[in-house]
Order: structure tokens, then C-alpha cells, then sequence
């Protein structure tokens, strides 16, 4: 599942590097929690959490039904 992650993630960079942020995979628990890093103009962004959540957290769900939920690690 982690590299089915990872490509998700990579169809979603090119959006978050053109604000200046980028995210990294962490890891992918066997129970569906995906963790992640961000980095760039992300980390320590305001609206990291809304990124994190509304963005990444969505997308993933949909492209990866087994995905439960996005966190900062």
C-alpha cells in the first residue's frame, strides 16, 4: 500500500510546489494511517493543517479507499 501512497502523493506535489511547499511519505500503517511531512513553505504554515486535511487527506481517501486518515509526523 505504501508505494500505491506514494504515487498518489506524487500526482499531488506539483500543487503543493508551486505554493513552495512540498510533502514527504513517512510511512503507511498496516491500519491505514498515512504519515506525512511537509516541508517547504508548508511547515509552519497557518494553513498546513487545512493542506494536510482538506487536501491531502481527501485526495488520498479517494484515490486509496483503504487510506483512515493523514498525519504529521
Amino acid at each position: 500500500m505504501k508505494e500505491k501512497v506514494q504515487k498518489a502523493i506524487d500526482k499531488i506535489r506539483p500543487n503543493l510546489q508551486a505554493d513552495g511547499g512540498d510533502v514527504q511519505l513517512i510511512d503507511v500503517t498496516d491500519d491505514g494511517i498515512v504519515k506525512v511531512k511537509l516541508l517547504g513553505a508548508c511547515h509552519g504554515c497557518p494553513m498546513a493543517q487545512m493542506t494536510l486535511k482538506n487536501g491531502i487527506e481527501s485526495f488520498l481517501k479517494k484515490e486509496i479507499p483503504e487510506v483512515r486518515e493523514v498525519i504529521s509526523a
